[in-house]
């Protein structure tokens, strides 16, 4: 058979941090051995049965079976800017200010090849989402990380941002509730970024994909909260995680229409619309009841407060997250972070995802999903507890 070569494209792409990482466990499940899997952010519950149903009914409907519109059926969209303004306050505009995306991931890739062109910057959060930089590759854009510090709550400082940076900068990636570390944004932070943002003309892209997520009373905050926010960004909203619609690959953009506008213009050339049926059904979350998401919410919380209490009991020192699905925990002293999560697959098959594979300001940490049942952090506390290294 001939091997035909990669483009340089391809070549030049980041590797898939999260693909190595499933296939190294994948090799103790193989040889039979019981790996508790904590690294990956895969929802665990099903998706509510209302959203099913209305699936179910729409796929049966003829209509749905034809080529959707390009840009998504208007109902979704209005869809969206409802559920803008009952959570948030927030009002947009269904024709200009809501793009349909297929999937939080594909906006996000998305938007540096409609806004950069090769060597322009765009600064990114480090420990961040590792597919940023897939979009990032795919631009040929230059990246300029801003650390993300315990002691500034994992936000990023902006003083420690260069002039030359700053005045080169077109695009900045935020992401609160934060995947990996947990924290969420303040007002105060976001009305700061705004600002930044106008006084450089930097485009602001807020990944939302945790937005309903937040623990102790908190309600996360949505970037276009913040007074002008519309005016020079977009927020990225996806149904995965508040509906547990992960493999329904269906999410949207709102905010700034000219970046919404841009949007569109390159999924015209990439896709012909989601199905329909997925369609109806993402608008039946985005209205219908919400005592499920609530009810997710309170099983992360319970999540969260099992494992980070079982952990304190047995001396790790660590802290709780305030939102998303995820704990940040600092490694044992002595250890890399993959030398630690080398440890606890190879000898307590438990699968933890290592910080420095979301930056080189990630060394320290583990990332560890609140996405198995309590029994199974209970049991993985208890397989740490063995190893005697914390």
């Amino acid at each position: 058979m001939t091997k035909f070569p990669l483009s340089e494209l391809l070549n030049s792409l980041p590797k898939q941090f999260f693909a190595a990482l499933t296939k190294k466990a994948s090799q103790f499940i193989e040889q039979g051995y019981d790996v508790i899997n904590l690294g990956q952010g895969n929802p665990d519950q099903p998706t509510p049965k209302h959203i099913v149903a209305k699936l179910q009914e729409a796929a049966a409907n003829p209509l749905n079976h034809k080529y959707s519109p390009f840009q998504g059926f208007s109902y979704l969209k209005q869809a969206a800017v409802d559920f803008y303004m009952r959570e948030y306050g927030v009002s947009l505009d269904p024709d200009k200010e809501v793009a349909i995306l297929f999937g939080g991931k594909a906006g996000l890739v998305e938007i540096p090849q409609c806004l950069l062109n090769p060597g322009d910057t765009i600064l990114v959060p480090d420990p961040g989402y590792p597919d940023y930089w897939s979009g990032i590759a795919l631009a040929k854009a230059e990246m300029v990380t801003m650390p993300l510090r315990e002691e500034n709550h994992f936000l990023p400082n902006y003083q420690e941002l260069s002039s030359d940076n700053l005045a080169d900068a077109k695009l900045m990636f935020l992401n609160y509730p934060n995947n990996p570390t947990g924290a969420v944004a303040t007002k105060e932070f976001f009305e700061e970024t705004v600002k930044l943002a106008n006084d450089h003309n930097i485009c602001v892209v807020h990944d939302f994909a945790y937005g309903a997520i937040g623990f102790d009373g908190i309600k996360p905050l949505s970037f276009l909260q913040a007074e002008g926010a519309k005016n020079i960004g977009v927020e990225i909203y996806t149904l995965s995680k508040t509906y547990n619609m992960a493999g329904w690959r269906v999410a949207f953009a709102v905010g700034n229409e000219s970046i919404i506008s841009s949007i569109e213009l390159l999924q015209d050339h990439l896709y012909v619309s989601l199905f329909g049926a997925v369609q109806e059904a993402a608008a039946e979350a985005l209205t219908g009841p919400q005592e499920c998401v609530r009810e997710l919410t309170r099983l992360y919380e319970q999540r969260r407060n099992v494992l980070i209490d079982g952990l304190k009991a047995i001396g790790w020192e660590v802290t709780a997250p305030k939102g998303s699905f995820f704990a940040w925990l600092k490694v044992p002293k002595g250890y890399t972070s993959e030398e630690f999560s080398t440890i606890l697959l190879e000898q307590a098959h438990i699968m933890v995802a290592p910080g420095i594979g979301f930056g080189s300001f990630g060394e320290g940490f583990v990332r560890v999903g609140l996405l198995s049942s309590e029994e199974r952090l209970i049991e993985a506390v208890s397989r740490i507890r063995s190893l005697q290294i914390v």
